[in-house]
């Protein structure tokens, strides 16, 4: 018993005193930033889990916020009596995502079934059900509010149909307003250190991204009017501010958004996203290649949004020093 005690003390001792010694390190030539404490625990192992996603779940981030934000336009365009036309083409856009994102998402996910399996119950408390519930809503509502579009409106149809529309495109466009921000969400609920450290930032973020998004698919579309310049002006001006808290925020959390990859991703969405669409459309909204480079600008910025937070949220995983873990 002694003996097996006595051995115990000596294995103490030395994973102690490797601690100390891996604790004192000086910095690892290379390495990204100073190695102040050790970034593993037990037997090497890293203390936290980088997210293992593929390249489908920012697209699907992407797709579905984008969608979502043209379900509310386009319930909002019906609902002020614009241009009817802006309204359907929201409302195609909107469909359209609502088909692709069930898709990248199962398709993540490896088998139908385990989306399935996230609808057998609903918590509020949970980003994710609330997600997934938005999402199979959103889906549905927006496919028929599209669909009906395409239906023979006369005095049979009409009384039986405008009803219908209007109440799958109101759901649609609270759902769609969930799924344009509730990623952003459930990224700040997760213990990925630079994800956790924005966790109020990341909705709006996303949530304003979208928006951009969706403008700029409905003007490349073909549509050009004051209204969609004015909207696009406003999240632009949202888009840039949040750049510049990202950029000049002291936190040690946003280092991984200045350095390497994520950082790359991060400052060009920034400027796709806010400073260069905003220029443009406040100096030249009236020419059409204008708003059509302004728009191409925005959607690209969203997509580099999403890869560039996904990114961001690997790298703080692997060294939680660069978020001030």
């Amino acid at each position: 018993m002694r003996d097996r005690e006595g051995r115990l003390e000596a294995v103490r001792e030395e994973a102690a005193a490797r601690g100390r010694v891996e604790g004192a390190a000086g910095p690892v030539t290379g390495a990204p930033f100073p190695a102040a404490a050790s970034t593993t625990g037990y037997y090497g192992h890293p203390l936290l889990k980088a997210p293992v996603w593929t390249w489908e779940v920012p697209a699907y981030f992407f797709v579905g916020g984008a969608a979502g934000a043209a379900a509310v336009i386009a319930a909002v365009a019906a609902a002020a009596g614009a241009d009817p036309q802006i309204a359907r083409d929201a409302r195609g856009i909107a469909a359209c995502g609502a088909l692709l994102s069930p898709l990248l998402l199962v398709a993540d996910l490896g088998r139908p079934s385990r989306f399935l399996n996230m609808l057998r119950v609903f918590k509020l408390r949970s980003p994710m059900s609330v997600g997934a519930w938005a999402l199979a809503v959103f889906s549905a509502a927006a496919v028929i509010s599209a669909g009906l579009d395409w239906l023979p409106v006369d005095r049979v149809l009409g009384p039986l149909v405008a009803p219908i529309a209007g109440a799958t495109s109101a759901t649609a466009a609270v759902t769609g307003l969930v799924l344009a921000t509730y990623t952003g969400v459930l990224l700040g609920v997760t213990a990925i250190p630079v994800w956790a450290a924005h966790a109020r930032l990341l909705p709006a973020h996303f949530g304003a991204s979208a928006f951009g998004a969706a403008v700029g698919a409905i003007e490349l579309a073909g549509h050009r009017t004051p209204t969609l310049n004015l909207l696009g002006i406003s999240v632009a001006a949202i888009e840039t501010a949040i750049s510049a808290r990202l950029e000049w925020s002291p936190q040690p959390s946003g280092r991984v958004l200045r350095e390497g990859a994520a950082g790359a991703f991060a400052r060009l969405a920034g400027v796709l996203g806010g400073p260069l669409p905003l220029v443009l459309r406040l100096a030249a909204s009236h020419t059409a290649e204008v708003r059509v480079v302004a728009a191409v600008c925005m959607v690209v910025g969203s997509l580099l949004t999403r890869l560039a937070w996904t990114r961001a949220g690997v790298a703080s995983a692997a060294d939680p020093r660069a978020a001030g873990v």
